[in-house]
């Protein structure tokens, strides 16, 4: 350390003061400090590691009717389903939640079992001020449906407050994702002129510099026109590898060359000294700057009208390039699924996660229709299943204090919760009351609990309801949620019921944000989705009917006449039904219902003609390190037969069927199952007990 007199002093009195050090004298100090290092507010060192265990919400699996082939594990042959073997896995939650109990749980044993993940892609929404809205479309007419509220407080309070945050979000999720990945793996991230300088040297810092293989433009060849500036035309996809020893497959990548290099080939005055008909066999390498892959358009076959969706030809080359047939390939913010897709068509084993249950949703059907042309084709698949961290995270997403600054947040955090959950209950005509742990409040004789803010109601805040009630004595409670949890409702009711509690399900609206809605009283709670459905019998054979499915969804449309302009029109959510608001050129409006029918409103409805048969385990470390098995108490939803709405022909949505197909029960009795999934991608189950 070599300081002189001034600079020690300096020091000193700067201290003794409590102000920040300059940062010259952060190297004068640490002798071996970084020279270059990217600092930002709130960057911080501590990396998660909490392990909470998957829950399985349901395994899907095209049953084959073909010749079976047994290169994934073995089958069950009645039913043509896969039965061992790696199943590929879809995960709904927070994702530096899932990569810190994929890093640090008893999955990475069946990870490793596979060879570890040898390649990770991620497109994160590095525009942090972005509207993540996406149409979708009813009838003849189109809504915008906007995140929902748990995509909301994610977008906003963890990464949409500016570069600062997004850069904290992606650090600590950067770091992760490399102690997941094998040692001979991959990563690729995309972004655009936004934050790709700062990506660059986060990733320098995580992956190390000497680890950087390429920065590649992906080159549009269309749009981006102004005239204010040059047209920004260009994503970043930075390419690192863990170290030097990486998957690149030249040949599975390479591009064909132009026909005027093959003729000067054939004509003797190629520069390789090969024949143009070798050299066009051979390929050459796409270079960084790819300008061959086109955007997805409106009218291609493979675009799901997802916001940020790129073209399965782009994942085709890095995946591709940067893994083999029966690798694992990985996506932390899938969106639509197209890697899970390409890796499926590309026989490589994949693992994709999303914080939106609509992303989670589209996947699904995607990877359906895959199996389903696979099956066409007489082309192997593997099963899949959807998992979350369910009820376990709900004890996270509270900040654990470390330090006096952490208790402050804590303690704001905790007043601004108490002011939130007093204008929710105030909204619901209820009063707050006191003295007890996830009872919140009283309506008129029945008692109301509010699910957690930012994280899905779960069934472990359900269970804790009921023990509360059985020991207070409670007979009805009210549980109101933004969100729920995949798989909540089939057996906790009933469950209820045999107890003596009546429990009901209550939708927070959005109308809540709005006071002025709040003090009119205009906010209005409904029940969750309501399912009707009746079984056909055929022998012992058996098919449902779906007859039934309603929906109460509301949304703040105070205003929205004097808003709407002549000539101009927009749809709306009031009252549980779609509705299109036309105001003609004399200022008089119209108004025109959408959802017609109630099974406008069902996007995907699937079955599972035997639901109990497979228990729903899960596998957690002991204190020992020790891996153990235990039944939750629930059971996984085997997706039997479904029915989706798929893309346009004719300019009309693919029918969707309301009748099943027949299956064989060898049982006397059994319990069906009926999952829907509405048109904003939220799910509601409903169980019935069949005898035969």
């Amino acid at each position: 350390m070599k300081l002189n007199d001034n600079e020690k002093r300096d020091i000193v009195n700067l201290i003794e003061q409590g102000k920040e050090l300059p940062d010259k004298y952060r190297f004068l100090l640490f002798d071996q400090s970084k020279q270059v290092e990217l600092i930002w507010n709130g960057k911080s060192d501590e990396i998660t590691n909490v392990v909470l265990p998957f829950q399985i919400i349901e395994q899907i699996d095209e049953p084959r009717n073909e010749k079976i082939k047994i290169s994934q594990g073995s089958f069950d042959f009645d039913s043509g389903r896969q039965m061992t073997g790696w199943t590929n896995k879809l995960i709904w939650g927070d994702n530096k939640f899932i990569l810190s109990s994929l890093k640090n749980g008893p999955m990475r044993k069946e990870i490793e079992k596979e060879g570890g993940i040898k390649l990770i892609y991620i497109d994160p929404p590095f525009d942090v001020g972005a509207d993540f809205s996406m149409n979708i479309e009813i009838g003849e007419g189109s809504y915008e449906k906007k995140p929902n509220v748990l995509e909301q407080f994610a977008y906003r309070d963890t990464w949409g407050k500016g570069e600062d945050s997004f850069l904290s979000m992606i650090y600590e999720r950067l770091i992760l994702m490399r102690d997941l990945l094998a040692d001979d793996g991959s990563i690729f991230v995309h972004c655009d002129w936004r934050l790709n300088s700062y990506l660059r040297a986060i990733l320098n810092e995580v992956f190390g510099k000497d680890n950087f293989q390429n920065e590649i433009v992906w080159h549009y060849v269309r749009g981006a026109s102004s005239r204010e500036r040059y047209g920004k035309k260009y994503d970043s996809i930075f390419f690192y590898s863990k170290s030097d020893n990486y998957t690149f497959n030249l040949i599975d990548v390479s591009v064909a060359y132009s026909p005027e290099t093959l003729a000067r080939a054939n004509r003797g005055a190629n520069r390789y000294g090969i024949s143009g008909e070798e050299l066009e066999k051979k390929g050459k390498n796409p270079g960084d700057v790819w300008s061959d892959l086109h955007p997805i358009q409106g009218n291609s076959l493979e675009n799901t009208s997802y916001p940020t969706q790129k073209p399965e030809k782009l994942l085709e080359r890095i995946i591709k390039g940067s893994s083999n047939k029966g690798e694992i390939v990985c996506d932390f913010f899938c969106g639509s699924g197209t890697v899970a897709a390409v890796a499926e068509k590309l026989e490589r084993k994949w693992l994709c996660s999303d914080l939106g249950k609509f992303a989670i949703h589209a996947t699904r059907k995607r990877m359906i229709g895959i199996q389903r042309e696979l099956k066409k084709n007489k082309n192997n698949w593997r099963a899949f299943e959807i998992l979350n961290l369910g009820k376990y995270q709900r004890h996270h997403y509270i900040y654990d204090g470390k330090n006096e600054r952490d208790e402050i947040k804590i303690k704001q955090k905790i007043k601004k919760e108490k002011e939130f959950e007093n204008l929710i209950l105030d909204a619901y005509g209820a009063m707050s009351i006191n003295g007890f742990e996830t009872i919140h409040g009283k309506k008129g004789s029945v008692f109301v609990s509010l699910g957690p803010i930012n994280q899905p109601l779960s069934r472990l805040h359900v269970e804790e309801v009921l023990s509360e009630c059985l020991k207070n004595k409670i007979t009805s409670v009210d549980i109101l949620g933004f969100e729920y949890e995949m798989g909540l409702f089939p057996t906790i009711q009933e469950e209820a019921k045999s107890k003596g509690i009546s429990l009901s399900y209550k939708q927070i609206p959005m109308e809540v944000f709005d006071k002025r809605a709040v003090s009119k009283g205009e906010v209005i709670f409904h029940d969750v989705a309501y399912i009707e459905f009746k079984p056909h019998f055929n022998g012992n054979k058996i098919a449902v009917e779906l007859i039934d499915f309603a929906v109460f969804y509301n949304e703040d449309n105070i205003g929205i006449d004097e808003s709407l302009t002549n000539g101009k029109s927009k749809i709306i959510v009031e009252n549980g039904q779609i509705v299109e608001k036309k105001k003609d050129n004399d200022g008089i409006i119209s108004e025109n219902i959408l959802t017609k029918n109630w099974h406008d409103w069902v996007d995907y409805w699937s079955v599972d003609f035997d639901y109990e048969s497979k228990l729903e385990i899960i596998k957690f470390k002991t204190e020992k390190g020790e891996i153990e098995e235990e039944w939750t108490g629930n059971y996984v939803f085997e997706n039997e037969w479904q029915s989706f709405r798929g893309k346009y022909k004719d300019n009309k949505l693919e029918k969707l069927e309301l009748k099943s197909s027949y299956r064989e029960i060898t049982k006397n009795k059994t319990k069906v199952a009926v999952k829907v999934v509405d048109i904003f991608g939220n799910d509601t189950m409903k169980v019935i007990e069949v005898k035969l």
